[in-house]
């Protein structure tokens, strides 16, 4: 009888396994990110029909094999991380599928401005997993005993003073750390950001590049001197995950990043330095307009899947507002993805933990993709340009300027080079003759 029962329970249980839908979720190497995967479990306890599969991959190539992936229809992915500049360009040319989530999801509650970045012709394309500006993170206890004291919006000139007094390689401590690592996500998305505030501009309003202009020399020289003196070695191949393993270890005073970081630097459990940061924004020069980057790390499911209503599940619970609880349950409110739904920042018990949160909530609020240069730009995006052919240019600039902060070439002949590079890619696209 056992024998039977063991049969019978073995030809009812195959069907069930052969029917079960292996979901691929194809996303990047961030802590947000990995402490979804962790969560998964609840996921899959909930639905016992879906088995997820992670692909994790390091920034630069995550972009590269979904970008290739989406545009052939390849269906290696079910579910994509992606960001606000590629969501709306791949939405309006049908490579993406439109999300639409149930009622008890409360669409209304995201962020308007991350919102608005995830969506195309009125349809939303990618649902936000975490939202993100950039301000200044720094020590306190250097700032204190260097007699530095910032003001909520401070300026690079400030900045640089303050690097040069927290500046203590001696003791490994060094007075700024900022990405160098070529990229358009990398280098680039910072150096953007310090161009905007030093007055400049991708793109002219007839799409002809500027980067000779003097606000990019101004700000490119500005940003080389400052790494050179005050920064740690080797800064051209540091993105976010290395300046937040030195952070972390004590090694930086200062820190202008993305905001998704200081759920990190002021975690204990990863931080030695958790009790001594503090928050303004991102600093100013000529202007502070453009100056806090907007982004968000999105899920979308590309056209090619063959398991879109699973994706859009999995896409429901992992961007809901029962997943931030179950984060805070399970890591605590310091812990959970921000920047994208406006009950996180009502959350009494966020504002306790998060010592963070207004600061980030006020970036995110100041950050204008619209109009996000002191000239007038043709543009959408603070630290990118929301065009096809800016990921191209994004990366050959961004290996130009890692060459100059490596002492391969000087910041002129970097920004001549990145200039004929944008040139050809524009008047290659149409954009002029």
């Amino acid at each position: 009888m056992k024998l039977k029962a063991i049969a019978l329970a073995c030809c009812l249980v195959a069907p069930l396994m052969a029917g079960a839908t292996d979901l691929v979720v194809a996303t990047v190497n961030n802590g947000h990110m990995i402490e979804m995967q962790k969560l998964t479990k609840h996921f899959e306890q909930a639905n016992p029909g879906i088995k997820v599969k992670w692909v994790t991959l390091e920034e630069g190539v995550l972009r590269q094999r979904v970008t290739t992936d989406v545009a052939t229809k390849g269906g290696q992915f079910d579910v994509m991380t992606i960001g606000m500049y590629e969501t709306p360009i791949w939405g309006k040319k049908g490579w993406l599928n439109e999300l639409k989530p149930d009622a008890g999801y409360d669409v209304d509650d995201l962020l308007p401005a991350i919102r608005n970045g995830l969506s195309a012709n009125g349809k939303l394309y990618a649902a936000p997993f975490y939202g993100e500006s950039s301000m200044l993170m720094y020590r306190t206890d250097l700032a204190s005993k260097a007699g530095i004291k910032f003001a909520d919006r401070p300026t690079w000139e400030q900045v640089r003073d303050a690097a040069a007094k927290m500046h203590d390689p001696a003791n490994g401590v060094y007075g700024i750390c900022l990405r160098g690592k070529p990229g358009w996500g990398d280098n680039m998305a910072f150096i953007t950001t310090m161009v905007n505030a030093f007055g400049g501009q991708w793109f002219d309003m007839n799409w002809k590049p500027q980067l000779e202009s003097k606000p990019w020399k101004d700000a490119v020289n500005f940003y080389v001197d400052l790494l050179k003196k005050y920064g740690p070695p080797g800064s051209s191949s540091n993105s976010f995950n290395e300046i937040l393993a030195l952070y972390n270890e004590g090694k930086c005073a200062m820190w202008v990043d993305a905001t998704i970081a200081a759920s990190f630097i002021t975690d204990p459990k990863q931080s030695k330095v958790a009790d001594k940061v503090d928050f303004v924004q991102a600093p100013s020069a000529v202007t502070d307009k453009g100056a806090n980057w907007l982004w968000a790390w999105a899920l979308a499911i590309p056209a090619g899947s063959k398991n879109a209503d699973a994706a859009q599940k999995f896409i429901n619970w992992a961007t809901s507002k029962d997943y931030v609880q179950l984060v805070a349950k399970e890591a605590g409110w310091g812990s959970v993805p921000t920047g994208t739904r406006k009950s996180t920042y009502l959350s009494r018990e966020f504002r306790q933990a998060a010592k963070f949160g207004q600061a980030e909530q006020k970036a995110i609020f100041s950050a204008n993709p619209n109009e996000p240069t002191l000239p007038k730009s043709p543009y959408v995006g603070v630290q990118y340009a929301a065009i096809p052919e800016f990921q191209a240019i994004g990366i050959a600039v961004g290996q130009q300027m890692s060459a100059a902060l490596a002492g391969k070439t000087s910041v002129d002949d970097a920004l001549k080079a990145s200039q004929l590079a944008a040139d050809r890619e524009m008047r290659k696209a149409g954009y002029y003759k």
